[in-house]
């Protein structure tokens, strides 16, 4: 049996540890913060409960693979919902239901473009081949070695991964109408980067949002936070809170055990680093010991941060869904903004999330929770006079579209920014979902998930392989578990 510490507890950290445990050995996982769960921890406040962070479910086959290893449904665990539509996009002059159909949808393509049925099934075809083998990829390829690249399944449908065009040219090859455009684009943003700089392998993204359809654990996404907690104490994980890990202690090449701000001392004969991994290196590594230096990270591509704003309403808004996509703004310009230019927007885009119109425990009767989210560019200024500028700017276009009065029915409110990520999850430049999926930073390009000068220290999270995202966090933590376990051997 070996001791084990992992520093971190979101989602990555805890299927790691639970994976680990699983496997016969002593886990300890230490958080900083006083509630378990990383991004995914929740607001509870006057009888609403908020997600703080992640709010789509997509890619759900990712999630039952994880439970599946331990003969758990995920059904035993928490109860998900199609949801219908299964989002919204709202235009200057438009807007378009996304319904849970894959038939509808192609009504919907026909309905904005010649031949848009035809179009929208055979883009989608290609974009399953490309989720089945890029899934089937990244579980077996923690990017230490040059050989993985080599998988018999990805050569053989090279060709078809189109990994030296653009998303945004593949996009644009196939479809012609602005809203569709905009459709297919969004979903990449959450992976960090425009359309125009990532390939377009990513549009298996588009298969999982449109053909896959979207879910909602009842509760919340903090359901699947406490699902992963009572299996890892189930399996025999301990938790120590309200604990920062300040240095990672180095004998003989080897990680011997954790020091934290309080001045306690963890052994251990193996770390997992499940926090930023920027932050990991920098603090609490001598210089000697890290795999990158500040240059590394400061020339890397990272993914947007984010202005959320936590909304309690006192009564029920008819007009929106669980999930809204305001694009009454000039989407080119957006982009350009935050991911060129590097600077607060001149017309922000956002998105609305409302899950009380799916789910009655997550407000009290008769009123509404809703999660506001803006992408920015991370490590921008950010102070509250800038944060209540875009709220008025946000909540005046939603009540314009709701057509009626908001900001007189807020009985909560909070604001969530980059100086919080960096503060509360150690963010590198306060960004909210790692690395970018860009090129140069895809499979063996990323950080490495073990450090190249001391051997049992390991690397898991949004900033290593596969990349940003909850199913990706799941992929990470099991190829960082079975390095270990190989290793154990």
């Amino acid at each position: 049996m070996s001791k084990i510490i992992v520093i971190g507890s979101g989602f990555s950290g805890l299927s790691c540890a639970a994976i680990l445990a699983k496997n016969g050995h002593e886990v300890t996982v230490i958080e900083k913060n006083e509630q378990i769960g990383g991004r995914a921890r929740i607001i509870k406040e006057n009888g609403f409960t908020f997600d703080m962070g992640p709010s789509w479910y997509w890619m759900p086959d990712i999630f039952d693979n994880f439970f599946n290893e331990f003969n758990i449904k995920t059904s035993d665990v928490y109860k998900l919902k199609k949801l219908d539509p299964g989002f919204r996009m709202i235009f200057e002059q438009d807007e378009i239901n996304i319904r849970s159909s894959f038939k509808e949808v192609c009504n919907l393509f026909e309905k904005y473009e010649k031949n848009g049925e035809k179009k929208l099934k055979d883009f989608i075809k290609d974009a399953q081949k490309k989720y089945e083998i890029g899934l089937d990829f990244l579980y077996k390829s923690p990017g230490i070695s040059i050989k993985e690249l080599f998988n018999k399944n990805v050569i053989k449908n090279l060709k078809k991964f189109h990994l030296f065009t653009s998303y945004s040219k593949h996009v644009r090859n196939n479809f012609k109408h602005p809203y569709l455009i905009n459709l297919l684009e969004f979903p990449v943003i959450f992976l960090g980067s425009s359309a125009k700089n990532m390939p377009a392998l990513y549009s298996l993204m588009s298969y999982s949002a449109i053909k896959q359809g979207t879910f909602y654990p009842e509760g919340g996404m903090n359901q699947i936070i406490i699902s992963l907690v009572k299996l890892c104490k189930k399996l025999g994980v301990s938790f120590i809170k309200k604990e920062s890990v300040n240095k990672i202690n180095i004998k003989n090449n080897k990680a011997i055990s954790v020091s934290t701000e309080s001045k306690k001392t963890y052994s251990s004969d193996f770390i997992v680093g499940a926090a930023d991994y920027a932050h990991i290196e920098k603090d609490m590594l001598e210089e000697k010991y890290r795999n990158y230096s500040a240059n590394y990270w400061e020339k890397k591509t990272f993914s947007p941060s984010a202005l959320i704003f936590y909304l309690g309403i006192n009564k029920k808004i008819k007009k929106l869904t669980h999930h809204n996509l305001f694009f009454n703004a000039n989407t080119e310009d957006y982009i350009k903004d935050i991911f060129q230019d590097k600077k607060w927007p001149k017309d922000p885009l956002f998105y609305v999330c409302c899950p009380s119109k799916t789910d009655d425990s997550v407000a009290p009767n008769g009123k509404e929770n809703i999660f506001i989210l803006m992408p920015i560019a991370s490590g921008i200024n950010d102070n509250d006079k800038i944060r209540e500028k875009f709220f008025k700017v946000i909540i005046n276009k939603l009540e314009k579209y709701c057509n009626e009065n908001i900001s007189n029915h807020i009985e909560y409110k909070k604001s969530y920014c980059i100086n919080d990520f960096a503060q509360d999850y150690n963010a590198y430049k306060g960004n909210a979902y790692g690395l970018a999926n860009t090129i140069l930073q895809t499979a063996n390009l990323k950080p490495k998930i073990k450090n190249k000068k001391i051997n049992n220290l390991f690397y898991t999270g949004q900033l290593t392989v596969p990349g940003p995202g909850v199913p990706p966090a799941f992929i990470s933590a099991k190829l960082v578990s079975e390095q270990i376990l190989k290793q154990i051997l």
